[in-house]
């Protein structure tokens, strides 16, 4: 290592962290992936470090803060809205942070980007379990009901969320011949859902649902 110069160690170096983030997004098949967030940090790095040539210890800020605003739209291309959640969030803020990453090393802020990566790589391992466990105390769920059409039919299923502590919100209703077709946002926890399921499969009016 010591042949070769300090810029191509700070690439190198770039890489490996980016490849450490990287891997966890690969493995869970996010849209920016090992390859990505490699060339990221790298790309982050090397802006951070021509900026220094160009600009001097004066005016390098200047052009490696563009990295900052221009990262922004690739972690845009990475969120998109299904039904009624929002993804891709998490994979826009580890873009975001192996940018940073990115320029720390342009910078030869080493131990912050190594201690910054430690943290990331911390995060997104290990703060799964968490977050699914609080994900489980107010899963959110989209229900569509099909059942033959009687007055208050709607207002008997409301009526069934409500007995097991869950939080709904009306959506589309349509009648189509003799059939009522509800659906509804419905919120509450895991054991709540599983309990409303058990009741709604028992049900003999209900032709259909979906969950």
């Amino acid at each position: 290592m010591e042949n070769i110069p300090a810029e191509i160690q700070q690439i190198l170096f770039a890489a490996l962290l980016g490849g450490a983030i990287g891997a966890e997004r690969e493995y869970r098949n996010k849209s920016a992936g090992f390859r990505t967030v490699i060339l990221i940090t790298v790309g982050s790095a090397i802006i951070t470090i021509i900026s220094q040539h160009i600009g001097g210890l004066a005016n390098g800020d200047r052009i490696a803060a563009n990295i900052v605003q221009g990262i922004g739209f690739l972690g845009a291309g990475t969120i998109f809205k299904d039904d009624n959640r929002v993804n891709g969030l998490t994979t826009a803020a580890t873009i975001w942070a192996a940018a940073a990453i990115g320029m720390c090393v342009g910078s030869s802020a080493y131990w912050l980007a190594g201690c910054g990566t430690v943290l990331i790589l911390i995060i997104l391992y290990l703060m799964v379990k968490v977050e699914r466990k609080l994900d489980s105390y107010n899963r959110v769920r989209d229900y569509k009901l099909v059942t033959t059409y009687q007055n208050e039919t709607l207002l008997h299923y409301e009526k069934l969320f409500e007995s097991f502590g869950l939080s709904h919100a009306r959506g589309r209703q349509s009648k189509v011949g003799n059939e009522m077709i509800g659906n509804w946002v419905v919120s509450g926890p895991d054991m709540q859902h599983r309990k409303l399921i058990e009741a709604l499969l028992a049900d003999t009016e209900l032709k259909e649902f979906d969950f």
